[in-house]
């Protein structure tokens, strides 16, 4: 599997323009995150987990030209809102777009793009298939998909794991049943918003800690709010075996 990072950022905590903080005045390119999105290459299958408002940007600067599936974790806008563009996978590939997730997500996502939706199915429109998932396993092509219910505050949102890379985001709460799914992991991705305390986003502390619950091999921070600090300080504080990912960041399981 090849693991691509589109984007680790969030709309969490975004500065106004002109602000003047550390990590935004960085030119460390680590430090420059677009709102948190991942790619998957699974023996020649190109997965998406969430079309965010940078969506367009990140498949371009990656260089993407096929996509066979998007996963949604939830509907939040920062998470969806780049829905419109697979309408160039639809050209290049002609074909539909098939979209995973819960019953409640897909349905916003409905309300969201209602134009897609619409009686009048007129040229250009993206074209998009829905697949409503439960917390139960499921098939993409040949590929075993699990999902990793956990709790955003009290929304409910799917982590995913495909064989030993689990994948979790906008978690404040993780279920003892997801914990059982999460054993044998060698690669953890894992929201870490800042260090300060926050209502439905674990902090740093509280990510180290579910860290240290887990036992991955190797832990991968993303979802990551400017006010966390510079992408090398942090990097320093961190276990060996726990880093924060960054933009572009590319890894093989």
């Amino acid at each position: 599997m090849k693991i691509t990072f589109l984007g680790t950022g969030t709309s969490q905590g975004v500065p106004v323009i002109g602000c003047a903080c550390a990590v935004c005045n960085s030119l460390d390119f680590r430090d420059k995150r677009l709102r948190t999105s991942i790619h998957l290459d699974v023996d020649g299958t190109s997965l998406v987990i969430d079309t965010g408002p940078d969506f367009r940007q990140q498949m371009l600067r990656e260089g993407i030209t096929r996509l066979d599936g998007v996963l949604y974790t939830h509907a939040h806008r920062d998470h969806t809102a780049g829905l419109d563009d697979v309408r160039a996978f639809n050209f290049l590939q002609q074909q539909s777009m098939p979209l995973y997730g819960t019953e409640e997500t897909l349905g916003q996502i409905k309300s969201d793009f209602a134009y897609i939706f619409g009686p009048k199915n007129y040229p250009g429109l993206p074209q998009v298939t829905l697949h409503a998932i439960t917390d139960e396993p499921f098939q993409f092509q040949n590929i075993s998909i699990t999902p990793l219910p956990v709790l955003h505050l009290r929304l409910p949102v799917f982590g995913f794991r495909i064989a030993n890379f689990s994948y979790i985001t906008d978690a404040k709460t993780i279920p003892d049943e997801t914990f059982n799914r999460l054993e044998g992991t060698d690669i953890l991705v894992l929201n870490a918003l800042q260090r300060e305390y926050h209502i439905s986003h674990f902090n740093l502390d509280e990510a180290l800690a579910m860290v240290e619950k887990i036992k991955p091999k190797t832990t991968y921070f993303t979802h990551i709010s400017h006010k966390l600090g510079l992408h090398a300080s942090i990097e320093k504080e961190l276990p060996d075996n726990v880093h924060l990912a960054f933009d572009g960041l590319r890894l093989s399981l």
